[in-house]
């Protein structure tokens, strides 16, 4: 054979094993990473929470008929509370005529026994085109009222209702407003019950 020869068939194999050694180095050291313990650094351990969900929804029904929804971006159960503390809540209450009262707020606490609920931080209730905002509103399941202890207003963009605290009966369709109740009527306002 001749040298012009001999060189073209080294090279190749030169090539083929060179190949084979990367072959075999890529193997051992993926082999290596997926062998090899993970350490986690850096943990934070919740020691109240019992369970944490990035998503709530939840539907309570009583005799068969739906009372509310509930949404949450997310929930916290608490161990020995029987409490989930929810974020960005969004709940559509149902009353005896099955209309909606719809409710959003920032934070919830759901009583996870009761379903008793208390709703806190820019606390909104879309009812047809009336507004009702607090600071913080109280759902009782049984009663299936909304109350709030601290000042409501209720506006339809053409009037205010103000008041010191408030009640919706939602199995009366009935909203009571309580102390120092004041309003701006607008000669367009709405003339109809506000539930």
């Amino acid at each position: 054979m001749s040298r012009g020869g001999k060189k073209k068939l080294i090279l190749p194999i030169v090539l083929l094993l060179g190949l084979i050694l990367a072959g075999l180095g890529l193997y051992y050291y993926i082999n290596h990473l997926l062998t090899t313990p993970i350490e986690l650094e850096n943990i934070e351990v919740d020691d109240k929470a019992a369970l944490k969900l990035n998503a709530l929804e939840q539907i309570s029904k009583k005799n068969g008929i739906t009372e509310w929804k509930l949404k949450a971006s997310s929930a916290t159960l608490l161990k020995d509370r029987n409490k989930a503390v929810l974020k960005d809540v969004d709940i559509i209450f149902y009353t005896k005529q099955n209309t909606q009262v719809h409710l959003t707020a920032d934070q919830g606490e759901l009583n996870t026994k009761t379903h008793d609920m208390t709703f806190s931080r820019h606390v909104t209730i879309q009812y047809q085109h009336y507004t009702l905002t607090s600071e913080t509103l109280h759902y009782a399941k049984e009663a299936h009222i909304i109350r709030s202890d601290l000042r409501v207003t209720v506006d339809d963009e053409d009037s205010v209702i103000e008041a010191d605290s408030m009640e919706i009966l939602l199995e009366q369709n009935l909203i009571i407003l309580k102390g120092h109740v004041e309003g701006n009527f607008s000669e367009n306002s709405q003339n109809s019950n506000i539930l």
